[in-house]
């Protein structure tokens, strides 16, 4: 394999991470307040505010429901309205944060449901406001669960990452079609295919671990 092939597996390799970061963040930083609301506004709950909860919990499913390549193409003018273009690896994000979202509200709102309620009981016992004991208990209690579920939307942000380049989205997806696959260089697929899988088993250890080690601090705090 000629030099200019490992620099651009190395360049596209960069271009995957940016768009996984900056989308890993945006998802979660727009998930985490959708699945805390999620999970405390159903009926008798701490926000009680169940037809917001429903109308909300349908718009959640409904993208999450949408096919990933079909929901690319299908904002393409909102992704061109947000980063200018609809082509390349910061486009790509759009789409990304837009996937990641709800199913990263989704994961938050399974991991502040698994909750003991006895807590939250004595958490308004103790006379702790709604938005206290979502901080203050909610939060800290489900966050080993969290960091779980955050890792296994950035394991599927990758494979997202990698079909994105198929619509000019750049990263190892877009290398691997452009060069693996129109332009029949097998080595090429084979070690996007490669870099791909050690990125998974990198997030996925790094995840599990911060788990533990959250789950640990918690039990024995």
């Amino acid at each position: 394999m000629s030099p200019e092939m490992i620099q651009r597996i190395a360049e596209a390799t960069g271009d995957t991470l940016y768009m996984l970061a900056v989308a890993a963040l945006l998802g979660t930083i727009l998930g985490l307040p959708i699945g805390v609301f999620l999970a405390t506004s159903g009926r008798g709950e701490l926000f009680a505010a169940p037809w917001a909860n429903r109308v909300l919990g349908a718009i959640v499913n409904a993208t999450r429901s949408t096919p990933f390549i079909i929901l690319v193409v299908a904002i393409i003018p909102f992704t061109r309205l947000i980063a200018g273009t609809s082509i390349g690896t910061t486009a790509a994000i759009v789409p990304l944060t837009v996937a990641a979202t709800p199913f990263i509200a989704r994961l938050i709102e399974g991991a502040i449901r698994e909750v003991d309620q006895g807590l939250v009981e004595a958490a308004r016992a103790f006379g702790a406001s709604p938005l206290q004991i979502v901080v203050k208990v909610l939060i800290p209690e489900a966050l080993p669960a969290i960091v779980l579920g955050l890792t296994l939307a950035v394991v599927s942000l990758i494979g997202y990452s990698a079909m994105v380049g198929a619509v000019g989205g750049g990263g190892l997806g877009d290398l691997g079609i452009r060069y693996g696959y129109q332009r029949f260089m097998p080595d090429v697929m084979a070690i996007v295919v490669i870099v791909l899988i050690v990125l998974v088993q990198a997030v996925q250890s790094i995840g599990d671990r911060l788990a533990r080690r959250l789950n640990k601090r918690i039990r024995h705090g």
